[in-house]
Parts: C-alpha cells; sequence; structure tokens
C-alpha cells in the first residue's frame, strides 16, 4: 500500500514512531510523547486548542474533524487539553438572520467526551472584515487566555487548527503569551484563501513564527512549500478513522429496514456547489436502477431538486438531511459506493469512513483523496471533474466488484494509532527545542 500514514522531511515514519527517550525537570526535553505516563498529568503535554472549527451545542457536526483528533490525543493518555472555539459576536437568535443566529445559541462553555470547551466572543464585520479578523480574534481572545492562565489553567502549547484566521491569531497568541505554536492546515485555509493577498501575507507570517506546522495530506503540505515555508517545518499528518465507530453491519438488515434494492449511490457533504452533488445526479441521469442517498444539508438543496425534478429521477433520489455523525455508518453500510465529486478537499474524513465501513469510493483526484484511493478495492479516481467522468469510474468499479471485506482491511491501515503517535512526536519536539533554546539563553 501507497498511503502515507504519516511523514516528515527529515525523519521517516519508523523514526517518528520509534520508542522514546524521556528526561528534563520540565519533562520535554529530548523527549518523544511515547513515553509520556497517562498517570501523572506533570508529564502529559497540555494543550490549548485553539480553533473556531470545533462542535458545538448549536451546530453539533462543525468542525467534527478537529474534535476526532483531540479526542484520539487525549484518549492516548498523553495529553491534556483545553479547548478554546471562539465564536463570532451576535445578539439575535432569530432564523430571519440565518447562520449569524446559530452563533447566538452557542453556550459560552460546554463539554463533550469529557472535554472542555470555550466559546469566547470576538467581533466580526461581515463582508469586509476579512482581511482584520486574525486581530479581531487576539485583541478579544488575549485577555480572556490570560485570565485562564490566571485561574490555573496553563498549557505547554498552543494548538491551531486551519490557517486562517485561527492560526494567524494563535501565533500572535503565542508570541504574546511566550508559548510555541503548532498550526495544522486543512483544506481551504491554504487552497484558496491564500489567492487573496493581505491574507496571504499573514498566513506566511504565521508560518514564519510557528514552532511546527501539520497538514492532513502532502498536496496540503506542497500548496504551504509555495508560499515560501521550508519543507523541513511542514509534518504530514493525515486524518484517521475510528475504526470502532465506522466499520462493517449487517448490511443485508440496514438495508431492507431502509427499503433499498440494487445499486445504491451515496454522498455525504455539506450541499455547496464545491462538492459537486449536481454532477453526481447528472450521472445518475445516465445510470439506470440505481438509487442515490444525499446525506446533508446546504444552501445548494434547493437548486439539486429541481436538478432532480428535471430529469425525472424523484423515484431514485433521497434527501436525507443533515445525519448524526454516529448515524453515518448505517448509510455507509448500505451503499455500493461513496460518490465524491468535489472540486478540492483537504483529506475527506468521508473517504476514510466510508472505507472504514467496507464501501469502495468514486472520487475526483484532487487535494488529498488519490493519497487515499491507491488499491483496487479503495475504488477509483474520476479522471476528471465531470458527470461522464464519474459515469466511467462507476462502471470500471462496479465491473470488478471490490469485495467489502477487503475494503476494510485496507482502512485498517488508516486508523488513529499511528497519527496520534507522529502527532505527540511532534508536540514533543517543539517543546524539547523550546526548552534546549531556554537552556541555551541562560547560559549565556
Amino acid at each position: 500500500m501507497k498511503t502515507a500514514l504519516v511523514d516528515h522531511a527529515t525523519e521517516s515514519s519508523g523514526a517518528l514512531l520509534s520508542k522514546p527517550k524521556f528526561s528534563t525537570a520540565r519533562g520535554y526535553a529530548d523527549a518523544d510523547a511515547g513515553r509520556l505516563s497517562g498517570a501523572d498529568d506533570k508529564r502529559r503535554i497540555r494543550l490549548l486548542v485553539f480553533t473556531s472549527l470545533y462542535p458545538n451545542a448549536a451546530q453539533p457536526r462543525h468542525g467534527v474533524f478537529v474534535e476526532e483528533r483531540i479526542r484520539h490525543l487525549i484518549g492516548s493518555g498523553r495529553i491534556t487539553a483545553t479547548v478554546v472555539a471562539p465564536v463570532p459576536w451576535f445578539p439575535f437568535r432569530s432564523a430571519m438572520f440565518g447562520a449569524y443566529s446559530r452563533f447566538a445559541a452557542v453556550p459560552k462553555e460546554g463539554e463533550r467526551y469529557g472535554i472542555r470547551i470555550l466559546h469566547p466572543r470576538y467581533p466580526v464585520i461581515p463582508k469586509i472584515g476579512m482581511n482584520i479578523a486574525p486581530f479581531l480574534m487576539v485583541r478579544a481572545l488575549l485577555p480572556f487566555v490570560r485570565k485562564l492562565q490566571a485561574s490555573g489553567i496553563d498549557f505547554d502549547l498552543l494548538d491551531a487548527h486551519y490557517f486562517y484566521p485561527d492560526g494567524v491569531a494563535a501565533a500572535r497568541l503565542g508570541a504574546a503569551l511566550g508559548k510555541p505554536v503548532v498550526i495544522t492546515a486543512r483544506g481551504t485555509d491554504v487552497t484558496w484563501i491564500p489567492r487573496y493577498r493581505r491574507p496571504r501575507v499573514q498566513i506566511q507570517w504565521a508560518a514564519a513564527h510557528a514552532a511546527a506546522i501539520a497538514t492532513v495530506s502532502q498536496s496540503l503540505k506542497d500548496r504551504i512549500m509555495a508560499l515560501g515555508v521550508h519543507p523541513e517545518k511542514i509534518t504530514v499528518l493525515r486524518n484517521g478513522v475510528d475504526l470502532d465507530r465506522f466499520g462493517p453491519r449487517d448490511r443485508i438488515a440496514i438495508r431492507g429496514q431502509l427499503g433499498l434494492h440494487g445499486p445504491v449511490w451515496l454522498t455525504v457533504s455539506h450541499l455547496v456547489e464545491l462538492k459537486g452533488v449536481h454532477l453526481v445526479v447528472e450521472a445518475l441521469a445516465a445510470v439506470s436502477g440505481t438509487t442515490l442517498l444525499i446525506a446533508g444539508a446546504g444552501p445548494e438543496e434547493y437548486r439539486l431538486r429541481g436538478l432532480v425534478e428535471r430529469f425525472g429521477l424523484g423515484a431514485r433520489v433521497r434527501f436525507l438531511g443533515a445525519i448524526a455523525h454516529d448515524e453515518l455508518c448505517k448509510y455507509y453500510n448500505a451503499a455500493d459506493v461513496l460518490v465524491l465529486a468535489s472540486s478540492r478537499e483537504g483529506m475527506p474524513n468521508v473517504v476514510l469512513e466510508a472505507l472504514a465501513c467496507g464501501t469502495s469510493v468514486v472520487a475526483t483526484p484532487v487535494g488529498g483523496t488519490p493519497e487515499l484511493i491507491t488499491a483496487p478495492e479503495a475504488g477509483e479516481l474520476m479522471q476528471e471533474r465531470s458527470a461522464p467522468a464519474l459515469v466511467r469510474a462507476w462502471t470500471a468499479l462496479r465491473s470488478r466488484q471490490p469485495d467489502r471485506v477487503a475494503t476494510r482491511r485496507f482502512a485498517e491501515q488508516l486508523g488513529w494509532q499511528s497519527v496520534v503517535e507522529a502527532q505527540c512526536a511532534l508536540y514533543a519536539r517543539v517543546l524539547a527545542a523550546r526548552a534546549a533554546g531556554a537552556t541555551t539563553e541562560s547560559a549565556s
């Protein structure tokens, strides 16, 4: 298998996962996270996770991919974390205000999977505030984080997710607080936002001042290198998949409960143009006897319903709405294929989840997707982003009918364990370098 589980420019995967050494009063210099005792909080790495992408009571699916990483890091016993997930300030909860009303409904504090999550507010200026968003974040949140420290909640490093504005703000917070910062790039933050000059300059500044950078795919690492960042500073740490939560179930029973017969396609995404669900509907019109399940909600739903009606596909397309994360396993098991026709991706979790359930994938060759679809049992990559290309890929996949057991076996190499090991090793290297630097300064 060619899928890269973890990567660092100067170390092989084996080196990242090698047995560590532990020493020094701070507990980090010359250390790897692998030996940190789960029973001794003084030896756990203390994170302040900083990201606006995190689930909350009003938005339970928002940033679930960040939560999954943090949950598994904490589950390793090597990490403790407090999550600071800032939310734009907005005073009204009425639905007439659209997405902004959901911000008002987010509680100031919450807990998920035993993790404390804080939701401080920061000002946002609609339409014109993109260029100054990091500064607005810092101005609002620096006093908040200092108050946390004064209350006894301190941390060893800032762990930021999404480069802009979150990563830029975190880099400035780290500079003000004297704490190292690790920034994880996840997709649009480095594939799209750098097209704008001022955000690009700020991203480059944050990259230069971060202690380390992680990306969830090699393609994103390439994008950051194109911004002038040295490759040795960037580590590829792909997303993992929870192999217990997502796995083979009683497929016959599930399909019976759902009243499904014949081939079934599944899409799982926010319904926006870049996810390409309209192309999936168009492709379905050229394939007889196949049902399409659309899991998700979003602004494109009205257009998609119109497209289904225009093609006369009402009897073969089901709009499922937004599906709870824990419920998705059922639909992956019911489907013959997950279809992803995106124009851009970071490292799509839906691909990992589908494979873990034994369901192969047809997808566009964008972002980190080709880094996952590396074997026949994993699925088929489309030659281009079009409905005819989708049909050709489906036909090729259908002709060889990958064994679902083989697909699940392939996915078992994509679990969280190796990712957690490498992530802890990255944190430990950052802290060891900081400790060594402090020692050198004291000696001089």
